[in-house]
């Protein structure tokens, strides 16, 4: 074997150098600045990759890294690092609420290859305030939310300029136009019809090359005369119907007119119809032939009409107050027809603007269905906090409005929450109250004392069931259920009620949750377990330790 030259043996060594580099690249590693931050204060989180000049690295990226949230995410910093390059990527973290909080294990991804990072501890604590250096300031007043029924005044004020608008129409289309002097003249049906035509020459529509409009009127013109020389609802008819009812008419009234008539008056209202509806394009002589013809018909018909006798007479008259009712029914047919579609028309609006479901919320009210279904909000509500989920979320009520004035005059704080008129097809309240003096509260009675507040407010025939109840958490209260008859509080009908009471003792507070629903509906039970597992209760004990926990630390 021959002896390893110099530069054979640099190579070998420059070879197991780039193996130990090798070796040495893809580590991911994560550290916090600091295991402990104040509550909304910002923990910065570090993940460093080591890495060869060609690799691919991918962070990750969220908004919350488990119960922690991501504030924001730094850009990517690199640092080199003799043959390697080191990848720095910081992220802002912070929790709102104070506890002991796991930065969970991280997917890095190097060359489509997954490197988890180490889990890293965080302490969230309370910020403690110095009630003697610090002024502490009063409860601020009951604010009023904005009614949901404004929508109401949108609706209403829409119909009434609906409507204004409607009748101004109506008035202006059916008020009487003030007659012309060369009109009041004009007795007899033939000798209107005859202006009617001279006037129709003079609007020159032919020449503007308005054929339908032409042609609309022309029909128009005859038919009118028809109808009020012969006594025959030529308007409403088809071209079919007015030919036949002319043809019983001069059989009845006995008038000579010979079977061309007929043929030429069907003609040129066949025409108009071919214009109107099949958009037919007549010629200029043709044109000129169709009116000619009408005007010559309608002479021969006049000419045919004998005088009236007694017996016509008052078939005139029927016919006319026969055409009085059905003119009446018409005019009011459209009053209805138009007033539903200015409605569907307003309705329609408000969706587009406002979405079909707040037109539907403020017509017929919220469906337990809609409540289930729809987006549900998670808060806190009261003093000590009640966190709890619901449908939507839940207002502030004047605790005077509900409780009694002598009950009221133990309590030094008591707010309540509510969603929904107390009892109707779903509702959900709740209320943290704090006495004045020091008081050891019995739930049980508690329980008595709100039974005693419903049977005040019209509760009958109420069922009661008490049992023990646990949070998630671990916090003990009592559980109050079953039924009772209840006033509903917009049909004011009794209506057979399931009821649910959560009570919780801390201290000098208490907190209560109340959710109520009407007998029988399909889903108002699944509405009540959804509200009934949400339910979180601030716990004052652990709050209390946490604080002496982080004076000693200090």
């Amino acid at each position: 074997m021959k002896a390893m030259t110099f530069k054979q043996l640099y190579a070998l060594l420059a070879l197991f150098m780039g193996v130990a580099v090798f070796g040495q690249q893809n580590t991911v590693k994560a550290s916090l600045d600091s295991t402990k931050i104040k509550i909304g204060a910002q923990a910065n989180f570090t993940l460093k990759a080591t890495v060869g000049p060609k690799d691919r690295v991918n962070f990750p990226e969220g908004k919350n890294f488990g119960q922690l949230e991501v504030l924001e995410s730094y850009p990517v910093d690199t640092v080199r690092n003799g043959a390697l390059y080191e990848l720095v990527k910081k992220y802002g973290l912070t929790q709102f609420d104070s506890g002991r909080y796991v930065v969970p294990s991280l997917p890095v991804v190097i060359n489509k290859k997954i490197i988890k990072t180490d889990s890293l501890l965080l302490e969230v604590n309370n910020i403690k305030v110095d009630t003697l250096k610090h002024k502490l300031y009063d409860i601020k007043p009951i604010a009023e939310a904005k009614s949901d029924y404004s929508i109401w005044y949108w609706i209403l004020g829409t119909v009434l300029l609906a409507g204004a608008g409607f009748g101004a129409w109506w008035y202006f289309k059916n008020r009487k136009k003030p007659v012309k002097k060369e009109e009041e003249k004009l007795i007899s049906p033939i000798e209107k019809a005859t202006q009617q035509l001279q006037n129709l020459e003079k609007k020159e529509m032919l020449q503007r090359g308005e054929v339908k409009e032409y042609y609309s009127e022309l029909a128009d013109i005859a038919r009118l005369y028809i109808e009020e020389a012969i006594h025959i609802p030529a308007m409403e008819s088809t071209t079919g119907e007015l030919i036949e009812a002319m043809r019983n008419a001069t059989m009845r009234r006995k008038m000579a007119l010979k079977p061309e008539t007929f043929e030429q008056l069907e003609r040129v209202l066949r025409n108009a119809d071919m214009v109107k509806f099949a958009k037919s394009k007549p010629l200029e002589f043709e044109i000129a032939e169709d009116r000619n013809r009408i005007e010559k018909t309608i002479v021969v018909i006049d000419r045919s009409i004998p005088e009236e006798k007694d017996e016509d007479e008052l078939h005139t008259q029927m016919w006319l107050e026969e055409q009085r009712r059905r003119k009446e029914k018409k005019r009011r047919r459209t009053i209805i027809w138009s007033s539903i579609g200015g409605v569907v028309v307003i309705l329609l609006g408000f969706s587009i603007f406002f979405g079909v479901g707040m037109v539907k919320r403020a017509l017929y009210g919220t469906s337990t269905k809609d409540l289930l279904e729809g987006q549900w909000v998670k808060s806190e509500y009261g003093f000590p906090g009640v966190t709890i989920e619901t449908p939507e979320v839940m207002k502030r009520v004047d605790p005077a409005t509900i409780m009694p004035k002598e009950s009221m005059a133990v309590f030094q704080e008591m707010s309540i929450f509510m969603e929904g008129a107390l009892f109707s097809d779903f509702s959900v309240a709740v209320s943290t109250l704090s006495y004045k003096k020091q008081t050891e509260v019995d739930l049980n009675q508690l329980s008595e004392g709100v039974i005693k507040v419903w049977e005040s407010q019209g509760a009958k025939d109420i069922l009661i069931k008490t049992e023990e109840f646990n949070t998630q958490q671990g916090i003990t209260g009592l559980r109050v259920y079953g039924t009772m008859s209840y006033p509903h509080p917009v049909s004011k009908q009794i209506k057979r009620m399931y009821y649910e009471v959560f009570l919780f003792k801390q201290q000098q507070g208490v907190q209560q949750v109340t959710i109520g629903y009407t007998e029988g509906d399909e889903y108002a039970p699944q509405l009540l377990e959804r509200v009934k597992n949400s339910i979180e209760l601030r716990n004052l004990t652990q709050n209390q330790e946490q604080e002496k926990e982080q004076e000693q630390n200090q």
